[in-house]
Protein backbone atom coordinates (compact mmCIF):
# COMPACT_ATOMS: atom_id res chain seq x y z
CA UNK A 1 0.00 0.00 0.00
CA UNK A 2 1.54 3.32 -1.11
CA UNK A 3 2.51 5.88 1.65
CA UNK A 4 -0.34 8.48 2.59
CA UNK A 5 -0.06 11.89 1.03
CA UNK A 6 3.02 14.35 2.03
CA UNK A 7 0.26 17.06 3.31
CA UNK A 8 -1.70 14.25 6.00
CA UNK A 9 1.66 13.29 7.27
CA UNK A 10 3.38 16.08 8.08
CA UNK A 11 0.14 17.10 10.10
CA UNK A 12 0.21 14.64 12.32
CA UNK A 13 3.81 15.39 13.14
CA UNK A 14 5.22 15.91 16.59
CA UNK A 15 9.16 16.94 15.52
CA UNK A 16 11.11 15.53 18.22
CA UNK A 17 14.22 16.57 19.86
CA UNK A 18 14.72 15.03 23.02
CA UNK A 19 18.49 14.16 22.59
CA UNK A 20 20.45 15.48 25.93
CA UNK A 21 23.55 16.95 23.54
CA UNK A 22 20.90 18.98 21.42
CA UNK A 23 21.48 22.70 22.11
CA UNK A 24 19.78 26.07 21.73
CA UNK A 25 20.90 26.34 17.88
CA UNK A 26 19.77 22.15 17.59
CA UNK A 27 15.85 23.43 18.89
CA UNK A 28 15.80 26.88 16.84
CA UNK A 29 16.32 24.67 13.47
CA UNK A 30 13.91 22.21 14.77
CA UNK A 31 11.26 24.56 15.28
CA UNK A 32 12.18 26.72 11.93
CA UNK A 33 11.59 22.75 10.20
CA UNK A 34 8.21 22.44 11.59
CA UNK A 35 7.11 25.93 10.29
CA UNK A 36 8.79 25.42 7.05
CA UNK A 37 6.84 21.94 6.65
CA UNK A 38 3.54 22.48 9.17
CA UNK A 39 4.16 20.13 11.58
CA UNK A 40 1.66 19.72 14.42
CA UNK A 41 3.75 20.32 17.06
CA UNK A 42 7.59 20.43 18.21
CA UNK A 43 8.47 18.17 21.20
CA UNK A 44 11.38 18.95 23.59
CA UNK A 45 12.52 19.37 26.99
CA UNK A 46 11.11 21.39 29.62
CA UNK A 47 14.21 23.63 29.70
CA UNK A 48 13.77 24.45 25.61
CA UNK A 49 9.84 25.28 25.97
CA UNK A 50 10.24 28.90 26.29
CA UNK A 51 12.94 29.09 23.76
CA UNK A 52 10.66 26.93 21.46
CA UNK A 53 7.62 29.22 21.80
CA UNK A 54 9.42 32.25 21.04
CA UNK A 55 10.80 30.87 18.32
CA UNK A 56 7.74 28.98 16.81
CA UNK A 57 5.68 32.18 17.21
CA UNK A 58 2.44 29.85 16.90
CA UNK A 59 3.37 28.41 13.94
CA UNK A 60 3.54 24.83 15.48
CA UNK A 61 2.32 23.78 18.76
CA UNK A 62 4.69 23.55 21.44
CA UNK A 63 4.69 20.25 23.27
CA UNK A 64 7.13 19.24 26.40
CA UNK A 65 7.97 15.44 28.84
CA UNK A 66 7.05 15.01 31.96
CA UNK A 67 8.27 12.30 34.28
CA UNK A 68 10.59 11.34 31.22
CA UNK A 69 11.43 8.38 30.73
CA UNK A 70 10.43 6.61 33.89
CA UNK A 71 7.26 7.70 34.79
CA UNK A 72 8.03 7.22 38.37
CA UNK A 73 8.68 10.87 39.78
CA UNK A 74 5.98 11.48 42.80
CA UNK A 75 2.39 12.78 41.99
CA UNK A 76 3.10 16.72 43.02
CA UNK A 77 6.70 16.79 41.52
CA UNK A 78 4.65 16.00 38.16
CA UNK A 79 1.72 18.36 38.62
CA UNK A 80 4.41 20.85 39.40
CA UNK A 81 6.62 20.03 36.11
CA UNK A 82 3.45 20.24 34.08
CA UNK A 83 1.94 23.49 35.57
CA UNK A 84 5.38 25.12 34.78
CA UNK A 85 5.92 23.97 31.33
CA UNK A 86 2.29 25.09 31.04
CA UNK A 87 3.09 28.98 32.23
CA UNK A 88 6.46 28.97 29.83
CA UNK A 89 4.53 28.17 27.07
CA UNK A 90 4.04 24.92 26.11
CA UNK A 91 0.80 23.68 24.41
CA UNK A 92 1.03 20.13 25.10
CA UNK A 93 2.71 17.66 27.73
CA UNK A 94 3.52 14.33 26.93
CA UNK A 95 3.45 12.85 30.14
CA UNK A 96 4.57 9.17 31.23
CA UNK A 97 2.41 7.04 32.96
CA UNK A 98 4.46 4.62 36.38
CA UNK A 99 3.99 1.84 33.87
CA UNK A 100 5.81 -0.34 36.32
CA UNK A 101 3.56 0.68 38.99
CA UNK A 102 0.95 -0.69 37.22
CA UNK A 103 2.52 -4.10 35.96
CA UNK A 104 2.58 -4.29 39.68
CA UNK A 105 -0.97 -4.30 40.13
CA UNK A 106 -1.22 -0.42 41.58
CA UNK A 107 -4.05 0.71 38.60
CA UNK A 108 -6.08 2.84 40.88
CA UNK A 109 -2.79 4.55 42.37
CA UNK A 110 -1.46 5.01 39.10
CA UNK A 111 -4.87 6.83 37.26
CA UNK A 112 -4.93 8.84 40.37
CA UNK A 113 -1.35 10.32 39.60
CA UNK A 114 -2.04 10.65 36.43
CA UNK A 115 -5.91 12.32 37.10
CA UNK A 116 -4.14 14.95 39.26
CA UNK A 117 -1.77 15.78 36.49
CA UNK A 118 -4.60 16.46 34.34
CA UNK A 119 -6.30 18.30 36.78
CA UNK A 120 -2.85 20.31 37.66
CA UNK A 121 -2.61 21.31 33.70
CA UNK A 122 -6.01 22.17 32.73
CA UNK A 123 -5.71 24.72 36.14
CA UNK A 124 -2.78 26.28 34.46
CA UNK A 125 -4.58 26.52 30.93
CA UNK A 126 -8.04 25.17 29.98
CA UNK A 127 -7.20 24.06 26.65
CA UNK A 128 -3.54 22.34 27.60
CA UNK A 129 -3.07 18.78 25.66
CA UNK A 130 -1.98 15.96 27.92
CA UNK A 131 -0.45 12.58 26.08
CA UNK A 132 0.25 9.81 28.51
CA UNK A 133 3.04 7.41 27.51
CA UNK A 134 2.12 4.15 28.29
CA UNK A 135 5.24 2.25 27.13
CA UNK A 136 3.50 0.05 25.40
CA UNK A 137 6.60 -1.94 24.25
CA UNK A 138 6.92 -2.65 28.05
CA UNK A 139 3.70 -4.12 28.68
CA UNK A 140 1.67 -7.18 27.85
CA UNK A 141 -1.58 -7.13 25.91
CA UNK A 142 -4.03 -7.26 29.32
CA UNK A 143 -1.76 -4.93 30.83
CA UNK A 144 -1.89 -2.51 27.64
CA UNK A 145 -5.63 -2.51 28.37
CA UNK A 146 -5.32 -1.79 31.90
CA UNK A 147 -2.86 1.09 31.26
CA UNK A 148 -5.56 2.63 28.36
CA UNK A 149 -8.33 2.06 31.25
CA UNK A 150 -6.35 4.51 33.06
CA UNK A 151 -5.62 7.12 30.60
CA UNK A 152 -9.19 6.96 29.73
CA UNK A 153 -10.13 7.25 33.49
CA UNK A 154 -7.85 10.54 33.81
CA UNK A 155 -9.43 12.66 31.41
CA UNK A 156 -5.91 12.92 28.89
CA UNK A 157 -6.33 13.45 25.60
CA UNK A 158 -3.80 11.04 24.44
CA UNK A 159 -2.60 8.04 24.75
CA UNK A 160 0.89 7.17 23.51
CA UNK A 161 2.50 4.36 22.37
CA UNK A 162 5.87 4.82 24.25
CA UNK A 163 9.20 6.79 25.03
CA UNK A 164 11.35 5.44 22.19
CA UNK A 165 13.57 4.22 24.99
CA UNK A 166 12.44 1.35 26.18
CA UNK A 167 11.07 -0.60 22.46
CA UNK A 168 9.91 0.78 19.37
CA UNK A 169 6.40 1.41 18.49
CA UNK A 170 4.36 -1.31 16.58
CA UNK A 171 1.12 -1.09 14.53
CA UNK A 172 -0.42 -4.03 16.50
CA UNK A 173 -0.03 -1.87 19.66
CA UNK A 174 -1.33 1.07 18.01
CA UNK A 175 -4.41 -1.05 16.49
CA UNK A 176 -4.70 -2.46 20.23
CA UNK A 177 -4.98 0.85 21.98
CA UNK A 178 -7.45 2.11 19.23
CA UNK A 179 -9.97 -1.08 20.38
CA UNK A 180 -9.36 -0.58 24.00
CA UNK A 181 -9.94 3.52 24.14
CA UNK A 182 -13.16 5.21 23.40
CA UNK A 183 -12.95 7.82 19.94
CA UNK A 184 -12.47 11.00 22.25
CA UNK A 185 -8.92 9.78 23.75
CA UNK A 186 -6.93 9.74 20.31
CA UNK A 187 -3.31 7.89 20.30
CA UNK A 188 0.22 8.87 19.44
CA UNK A 189 2.45 6.42 18.08
CA UNK A 190 6.51 7.15 19.22
CA UNK A 191 9.42 5.09 18.78
CA UNK A 192 11.41 3.99 15.70
CA UNK A 193 9.47 5.49 13.20
CA UNK A 194 11.26 6.35 10.33
CA UNK A 195 10.15 6.26 7.28
CA UNK A 196 7.15 7.46 4.98
CA UNK A 197 5.76 3.53 5.20
CA UNK A 198 6.29 3.67 9.14
CA UNK A 199 4.22 6.58 9.64
CA UNK A 200 1.07 5.72 7.44
CA UNK A 201 1.09 2.66 8.71
CA UNK A 202 0.66 3.71 12.35
CA UNK A 203 -1.75 6.46 11.02
CA UNK A 204 -4.08 3.68 9.41
CA UNK A 205 -3.42 1.69 12.20
CA UNK A 206 -5.61 4.49 14.34
CA UNK A 207 -3.01 7.17 15.39
CA UNK A 208 -3.64 10.45 14.96
CA UNK A 209 -0.05 11.89 15.87
CA UNK A 210 3.52 10.46 15.09
CA UNK A 211 6.20 11.52 17.30
CA UNK A 212 9.68 11.18 15.15
CA UNK A 213 12.96 12.51 14.64
CA UNK A 214 12.74 12.07 11.30
CA UNK A 215 10.15 14.10 10.52
CA UNK A 216 12.00 16.28 7.50
CA UNK A 217 13.73 12.26 5.95
CA UNK A 218 10.39 11.28 6.21
CA UNK A 219 8.56 13.77 3.85
CA UNK A 220 11.93 14.05 1.62
CA UNK A 221 11.14 10.45 0.57
CA UNK A 222 7.55 11.30 0.17
CA UNK A 223 9.09 13.59 -2.03
CA UNK A 224 11.71 11.60 -3.94
CA UNK A 225 9.10 9.29 -4.56
CA UNK A 226 6.39 11.34 -5.99
CA UNK A 227 9.19 12.35 -8.82
CA UNK A 228 9.92 9.05 -9.22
Amino acid sequence: MPPLPAEQIASAIDHTLLDTAGGRDAIETLCDQAAAHRFAAVCVYPWWVAAARARLAGAAAVCTVVSFPHGLDVTPAKCDAARAAIAAGADEVDLVMAWPALRAGADAEVAADLSAVVESARRERADAVVKVIVEAAQLTAAELVRACAAVEASGADFAKTGTGTAGPCTVDAVAAMRRALPARVAIKASGGIRTAAAASAMLEAGAARIGTSSGVAILAELEAHAVA
